[in-house]
């Protein structure tokens, strides 16, 4: 797997980072929706570059010109709900892109620290030969994309998978790095060391569906 790592060099995408962090800052629920929608932006930018383009011509009012055109398919699928402000960013610009969706939360059988990854609706049109962005705001296990990656099988065989996500830990990206092809590309604003026990990133930001959302019971 190739893996892309923002924060490792100085951007503005550090500043959207730090205030998604910030205690204070991220009680703007829509302040934190459009921080994450900002990063979605910039991501897709940069996996634009990674894609496929044919030369073309346009008709301008006074002549022509010849320009490229991207070729490849795209299908956008978001984890719900935390994913959808990421989504939103990064179909800004690839605004043709098909979409998918698919729930998937964790279930604490016996309310400790042991949880499975539950996955119980998606939607989503065929996958064939087209290129395949994953977004998940929060890789923390693994665990959610690695269901998910099981479930797309079904749907047919992707050119290529494009994982974006914001904030990840170690051990996150050691999972997707095991279970998924070689050749995806993993783009993450920025990897944090540590899990709780409860398998949430630490120093993290907090549940990224709920600041984005609010608090669910």
């Amino acid at each position: 797997m190739i893996t892309h790592q923002f924060d490792q060099r100085n951007s503005i995408l550090n500043t959207f980072i730090s205030e998604l962090r910030d205690v204070n800052i991220q009680k703007d629920a829509m302040r934190f929706r459009r921080n994450i929608e900002r990063i979605g932006e910039i991501m897709a930018y940069e996996v634009s570059q990674t894609l496929d383009y044919e030369e073309t011509e346009v008709t301008t009012p006074l002549g022509t010109k010849k320009t490229f055109r991207r070729t490849d398919r795209l299908v956008i699928c978001s984890v719900l709900r935390a994913g959808l402000p990421l989504h939103h960013g990064i179909l800004n610009y690839f605004d043709a892109a098909e979409n998918a969706f698919i729930s998937a939360y964790r279930h604490h059988p016996n309310n400790d620290d042991d949880f499975e990854v539950v996955v119980n609706y998606f939607a989503s049109p065929s996958l064939e030969g087209k290129v395949l962005i994953l977004t998940d705001p929060m890789l923390a296990t693994g665990k959610t994309l690695e269901n998910v990656l099981n479930v797309l099988k079904d749907h047919g065989t992707p050119k290529q998978i494009h994982i974006i996500s914001v904030i990840g830990s170690l051990t996150g990206v050691a999972k997707v790095e095991k279970v998924f092809p070689k050749d995806t590309q993993l783009w993450i604003a920025a990897v944090d060391e540590k899990l709780s026990s409860r398998g949430y990133i630490l120093p993290g930001l907090g549940d990224a569906g709920d600041l984005s959302y609010g608090v669910k019971l």
